[in-house]
């Protein structure tokens, strides 16, 4: 028997974003073997949109193990290449650019870091409300780098939020098997 395709599942605090990542993540519990990271304000954060306790529970109802929530925790990724593929989602403009520029210091920039540096992907599913304002250079940078991919994105309000783009969710699974398999699926602009 084939072993199951091991995910690092991180969210970051685009709160509004949580239920629909985490429903299409529960479809995925007899198909991979899954490991939830959560940025340290999404861990510790209540917010109208679900409490902090709740999201952890379901996470870790769905991977059946602890959910990282630290710096010190996410470290481990690369040393002991717990992942085969590392899925940021939702992403925000905040973490996109802490990753375009280098700056560790979250548990979700620590995973990414420490699991690059063993060569293997991060599959990037972004929630932004200023992703073609000052996120947008920083997309930019990760479009090029090494070991980055990106679940197709769009403007999810083009009337109302002119300058946000999202990931079409719908897409994540695609996505981080394309980025396993070494490639960006396509079309990016969904």
């Amino acid at each position: 028997m084939e072993d199951k395709l091991r995910i690092g599942l991180a969210l970051c605090g685009s709160f509004c974003t949580f239920d629909k990542v985490i429903t299409i993540a529960e479809q995925w519990k007899d198909t991979y073997d899954i490991t939830a990271i959560l940025s340290e304000h999404a861990a510790g954060t209540d917010t109208r949109f679900g409490a902090a306790a709740d999201h952890i529970r379901r996470l870790e109802a769905l991977t059946g193990k602890p959910v990282m929530t630290t710096i010190t925790q996410a470290e481990r990724v690369g040393p002991d290449r717990l992942f085969d593929v590392l899925v940021i989602a939702p992403c925000t403009g905040n973490t996109l650019a802490k990753l375009a520029h280098g700056i560790t210091d979250t548990s979700v920039t620590m995973a990414a870091k420490s699991h690059l540096r063993n060569n293997r992907p991060v599959c990037i599913g972004f929630s932004t409300n200023d992703g073609l304002s000052a996120t947008l250079q920083n997309i930019g940078v990760l479009m090029v780098r090494k070991g980055i991919y990106f679940v197709p994105f769009h403007q999810d309000d083009p009337i109302a939020k002119p300058n946000s783009l999202a990931a079409d969710f719908t897409k994540l699974e695609q996505s981080f098997q394309a980025a396993a398999a070494g490639f960006q699926l396509q079309p990016v602009l969904a």
